[in-house]
């Protein structure tokens, strides 16, 4: 995976960013004046490596650059609302702003999971393609606009692993019965492939793991997995993670708490959101190759790749979920549509760039 991103910050973005640094030299009682504090309710335990990580980094960058005119503070998942009540917090104005991923609202808006990804979809770098420059933006806007919430990315933890497993899977049979704790559009191609699928908050993931109560997770790749403490309770490790292939975070603000702000704080909050999606995957890559050493050299869980059968048959059941989930809903259907839209372009630029260099991969 390239990681060679370019960061599209405005001139118009620039000047913002640029005014909210000077306000530093403003007079004390009118910083105090303008002072904002936001509350950042996060999906994630309080400084998760990972998502936690962004969550913070992102907050202290936004508090930062506006020289204190807008305080954000971060609520780890449970200090004010449970991990998966976070969009309804931002939505009601419970909180200014969340850090979270899309994919846990799939039972509000079944084309959410799009915007953290998709089984077989776009990697992290075309993932930001669709968002940035084919009108990805604008559809996710138009999803969340009825919730008065307003979406950016903000993080990237990459592409998953397949998931942690207490006993080895050699063929699509070896599924049948599996309790898995999996989310997003993954969750319903390993449910037609017989697992037990179950959703399950990051925090709770080890506990379950530790007893017995499923036998395998996803979550995110190496360095989150195993400070999660994933590698203690489980034997097999598996990858390819195609049921997420890429790991974008999002942060969404209450449209109303955004409308309040100086249009320069508004740019602000943009300019750190796009910063972080950037700066997240280059960490998420870097530490993920780091923690996969490690666990190498630990040896006591064994690393397995899936069976081609089983890809071969999950990347079928995926189709047929896409499909179906399009048939019953216009919006799903108009947001799978621009998705391939920009799958098909991005892999004819693929096909004549990163094909040919595979082979000389690694100096």
């Amino acid at each position: 995976m390239h990681s060679f991103m370019k960061l599209k910050v405005s001139r118009r973005r620039l000047a913002a960013v640029g005014g909210a640094m000077a306000a530093g030299s403003m007079a004390g009682p009118a910083l105090a004046q303008e002072r904002r504090l936001w509350r950042m309710v996060t999906s994630w335990p309080a400084n998760a490596p990972g998502p936690g990580t962004s969550a913070n980094r992102l907050a202290r960058r936004i508090t930062e650059l506006s020289q204190g005119r807008l305080v954000v503070e971060v609520y780890g998942a449970g200090e004010l609302v449970p991990a998966f009540e976070v969009f309804d917090a931002v939505s009601l104005g419970t909180a200014e702003i969340g850090h979270t991923a899309s994919l846990f609202w799939a039972g509000k808006m079944p084309a959410a999971p799009f915007f953290t990804t998709i089984p077989f979809g776009l990697d992290p770098v075309g993932h930001e393609a669709w968002i940035y420059e084919g009108g990805g933006q604008a559809i996710w806007d138009d999803l969340y606009a009825p919730y008065g919430v307003k979406p950016y990315l903000a993080g990237n933890s990459g592409m998953t692993m397949g998931g942690w497993f207490n006993r080895p899977i050699e063929t699509v049979d070896d599924l049948g019965g599996l309790v898995q704790r999996i989310v997003g559009l993954g969750g319903e191609v390993m449910r037609r492939l017989g697992v037990s699928a179950v959703s399950l908050p990051p925090g709770e993931i080890f506990g379950a793991l530790q007893a017995g109560t499923i036998d395998g997770a996803e979550f995110l790749g190496p360095w989150s997995d195993m400070a999660m403490g994933f590698d203690r309770a489980s034997r097999f490790y598996y990858w390819p993670g195609f049921n997420k292939p890429n790991g974008s975070a999002e942060c969404i603000v209450n449209r109303n708490a955004l409308a309040a702000l100086p249009e320069d704080l508004q740019d602000l909050v943009a300019v750190a959101c796009e910063s972080e999606a950037i700066r997240g995957l280059a960490e998420a890559n870097w530490q993920n190759a780091m923690a996969l050493e490690r666990l190498k050299t630990d040896g006591r869980v064994e690393l397995r790749a899936f069976p081609e059968a089983v890809l071969s048959a999950a990347h079928g059941v995926s189709v047929e979920v896409l499909d179906g989930l399009a048939g019953d809903d216009a919006a799903f259907a108009g947001i799978l549509a621009s998705y391939r839209q920009v799958e098909r372009r991005l892999a004819g630029w693929a096909g004549v760039t990163q094909g040919p260099m595979g082979r000389w991969a690694g100096l």
